[in-house]
C-alpha cells in the first residue's frame, strides 16, 4: 500500500475545485500501473465526489443547489454557525474509491474529480491510499 497527501486550496465558502490533475499526476509520481486508489477528505466541511467538466455551469449549478437545499442561515442550531456546510459534506461524502488501469484514474469521457468545500475559503487535505502494483 503507497499513502499520501494532497493539498487543496479553496476561493469561496461553497467551492467545487478540479482536483483531478492533481491526483493523477500524483499516481504518474509514483510510477503506479494497475490497482485501486482510495481518496479520503478529513474535514467535516468537506468532501469529494465525481461530477460532469465539460461544461463549468454543471459546477454553478451544484452549489447554487446545494444553497437551495440546505441555506446558510436557516436557524441551523450549531454554535459554530456553519450548519449547512455539515450537511452539504455528508451529502457529498468524504470518500471515494477509483480504478486505476495503465496508470490512468478511470473516469467516464466528461467526468472529473471535484474537492467541495463548504466552510472556506481554506488549505485542506486529501488523503490518498493506492493498493496494486
Amino acid at each position: 500500500m503507497i499513502c499520501g497527501e494532497i493539498q487543496v486550496k479553496t476561493r469561496q465558502r461553497c467551492d467545487l475545485v478540479d482536483v483531478t490533475q492533481q491526483v493523477q499526476s500524483w499516481l504518474e509520481e509514483r510510477i503506479l500501473r494497475e490497482g485501486h486508489l482510495l481518496l479520503f477528505v478529513p474535514h467535516t466541511t468537506a468532501g469529494i465526489t465525481i461530477n460532469e467538466n465539460a461544461d463549468p455551469d454543471v459546477r454553478s449549478d451544484l452549489l447554487s443547489g446545494f444553497g437551495t437545499v440546505y441555506p446558510a442561515h436557516a436557524g441551523w442550531r450549531h454554535a459554530e454557525g456553519n450548519s449547512d456546510a455539515h450537511l452539504k459534506s455528508s451529502t457529498v461524502g468524504v470518500s471515494l474509491t477509483l480504478i486505476v488501469r495503465q496508470g490512468r484514474i478511470c473516469l467516464g469521457t466528461w467526468q472529473s474529480l471535484y474537492f467541495f468545500e463548504g466552510d472556506g475559503p481554506r488549505t485542506r487535505k486529501m488523503l490518498l491510499s493506492f493498493m496494486g502494483e
